[in-house]
């Protein structure tokens, strides 16, 4: 893990995530004087998985951040939560959504075919629904199985409905 202490999210620290997500495996805390909206927009986007302020930063609470990043999961105050959540929102609506994207990283067309599986359709009915040729459909659903390393179409009906896509 790598832990970085700063006064705020400023260029300088920009280059130093962006340099450690690149160059490491390891996950990066970030511990900041001045822990704002836009500084965890900014280090999100940057791939920091913890964010502490500084003024939280007993040694007790450091611990138990660590030990949370280092098994996987992300930290983040909760009152500044809300903020990054409603982003997230205008980002899927306003970005991701007009271009046929979800944060899943599934296409529009993508969720539709996996509903149509799910439902029961074969390859032909579901080109037929959504106005696509057979070959169309078949590499969408082969994509999204390769993507997320899923063994057959069940398994991607399974995966979209845990995702709540379908």
């Amino acid at each position: 893990m790598t832990v970085i202490v700063a006064d705020t999210v400023s260029e300088d620290v920009l280059v130093l995530l962006r340099k450690t997500r690149r160059t490491n495996t390891t996950r990066v805390l970030l511990i900041l004087a001045e822990l704002t909206e836009q500084a965890v927009f900014r280090a999100v986007g940057c791939g920091v998985a913890g964010l502490v302020p500084r003024s939280e930063a007993t040694p007790e609470h450091l611990v138990h951040v660590m030990e949370t990043v280092a098994a996987g999961d992300g930290y983040m105050p909760p009152n500044l939560l809300g903020a990054l959540m409603s982003e997230v929102g205008t980002l899927q609506e306003n970005v991701l959504l007009p271009q046929g994207r979800h944060f899943s990283g599934l296409s529009a067309r993508e969720i539709d075919a996996l509903r149509l599986v799910a439902e029961g359709h074969d390859t032909e009915v579901i080109a037929t629904k959504l106005t696509y040729s057979e070959r169309t459909i078949k590499n969408a659903l082969q994509g999204v199985m390769t993507r997320y390393q899923l063994r057959n179409r069940s398994h991607a009906v399974a995966f979209a409905m845990r995702q709540g896509l379908i």
